[in-house]
């Protein structure tokens, strides 16, 4: 390394966030940036640990030490390119990914990780201001045409690597804009959406083609799919959201997250707002579900102006630290806060809703209980109501943010004939290869509900799936 001592020399600096009476106003990005000296000294920070634990925990592999080290040498086009031979879309993830890298960095045995996720987002920002993140298309071209269903994360990924391989690529989506959850599920304030825009822009002038409002198995006949196509990639994700069905669970004002989010994007993209737009404005919100779709929903309601929000978690409130059950270098289930939890609001935890309660059609009212949790005779935590805890709550809109149970069944994946694993999700093979001959499976669709790091993963590996089974072996 550059500078073996930059860790014991420079502190853990993270760049400031915009004020939150002001980022509230908006649906602009929190995150302000560090000035280039200041970067330099992170990347100096990343010691010589001889066995890098960052690489591991890292889903597409990052080669973090190399391009820390050439941050801080100021090699920054030679950290561009070591940064793009693992991921395609560092935009992406130096925006929304949780770092599991930074989790396990050798320095957080100290709790001062290196500032791997800042470093990357630097890096590539860098690379297009630079003007050296340019359209590459491929030298020559196979012949083979293929199908990529569901412009997500896992979709441009699978997509960027077949058409690196020569292969003509085509991707279907089936909402009016390409990104899947990148454009209507992550708010814009954790990521604009012309960071999105600009990276599509650049794969349509490598050569990749997007049919939007392209409903596959509804206005897009599968055995269309089949016939044009040497090969089907599926990559439509975890659609299906896991419902509450207790009594008022019809109100007016219950609703699952994804009936939410969208909204106000739309509206900060130029669409016309809807007669049925959720807006939080002066409603005592709710949400149900601890994660990090919640935590957007909690930001969202507070850029809409909500009289009150609060998130309610079912499971008990997680540590502070790491303890026995969770050593580094693993991911611990520790108290996170996001940027959504500092503007505001509160969080419960054990917490069973009961059922909702309504006047005229409407939500007002949340019940609920709490709970108790403890080990049964197999070591399995096991929830018990508490008796006498019961409250209520004010509540004139419920968001439901409580994960996916996979993909959407029916239409497309019947009319493909694909088998499902155990949970729903679409079976597949070390190759990505489902039980249908050229057609195969990458993402939340075959693993279920996960992070943008690894959706981009699994687009990479089903990419070369893909590319053997059409070629016979694959470079990618």
């Amino acid at each position: 390394m550059g500078k073996p001592t930059g860790f014991k020399e420079f502190p853990r600096e993270l760049a400031p966030d915009r004020p939150v009476a002001e980022r509230v106003r908006d649906w602009k990005e929190i995150h302000l940036e560090l000035p280039e000296e200041n970067l330099r000294r992170q990347g100096a920070r990343c010691m010589d640990c001889g066995i890098p634990f960052c690489h591991s925990a890292c889903p597409v592999g990052n080669l973090i030490p190399h391009w820390n080290d050439l941050v801080y040498r100021g090699r920054w086009r030679e950290a561009l390119a070591r940064l793009l031979a693992t991921n395609n879309f560092p935009e992406f993830t130096g925006r929304v990914c949780p770092a599991p890298c930074e989790e396990a960095c050798v320095l957080n045995l100290e709790g001062v990780p290196v500032t791997i996720k800042q470093i990357e987002h630097a890096i590539i920002e860098r690379g297009f201001a630079e003007g050296w993140v340019v359209p590459q298309p491929p030298a020559s071209r196979t012949g083979k045409k293929v199908a990529v269903v569901g412009s997500g994360p896992a979709g441009l990924a699978a997509a960027a690597q077949l058409n690196k391989a020569g292969h003509r690529v085509t991707v279907f989506e089936r909402a009016d804009r390409v990104g899947g959850l990148l454009t209507y599920g992550i708010p814009s304030f954790k990521l604009e959406k012309s960071v999105v825009e600009r990276r599509v822009k650049l794969m349509e002038q490598e050569g990749i083609a997007f049919r939007l409002n392209a409903h596959v198995g509804r206005n897009v006949p599968v055995a269309d799919l089949r016939s044009a196509f040497d090969a089907i990639c599926l990559a439509g994700g975890a659609t299906l959201p896991r419902d509450l069905p207790i009594p008022g669970r019809d109100l007016r004002g219950v609703h699952f997250a994804m009936e939410f989010l969208p909204m106000p994007t739309r509206v900060t993209l130029g669409d016309p707002k809807p007669k049925n737009f959720l807006s939080a404005e002066g409603k005592h919100v709710v949400v149900i579900g601890g994660g990090d779709t919640g935590a957007d929903c909690v930001g969202a309601s507070h850029r809409q102006g909500a009289k009150s929000v609060t998130q309610l978690e079912l499971l008990p409130r997680p540590p502070e630290r790491r303890t026995a059950e969770m050593p580094w270098p693993r991911w611990p289930m520790i108290l996170r806060a996001s940027s959504s939890h500092e503007e505001g609001g509160a969080r419960d935890w054990s917490v069973s809703t009961q059922a909702f309660l309504g006047d005229g059609g409407a939500v007002k009212t949340l019940r609920a209980v709490r709970l108790e949790w403890a080990k049964d005779a197999d070591g399995r935590q096991k929830p018990r109501e508490i008796s006498g805890s019961a409250f209520e709550i004010p509540c004139d809109l419920c968001l439901l943010a409580m994960g996916f149970l996979g993909p959407e069944k029916g239409g497309m994946l019947d009319q493909l004939g694909v088998t499902l694993d155990a949970r729903g999700n679409v079976a597949a093979d070390a190759s990505f290869a489902t039980n249908v001959p050229g057609v195969f499976a990458a993402g939340d669709m075959r693993r279920g509900q996960s992070l943008v790091v690894w959706a981009i993963q699994e687009g990479r590996q089903a990419a070369r799936g893909v590319d053997a089974y059409l070629m016979g072996r694959s470079d990618l």
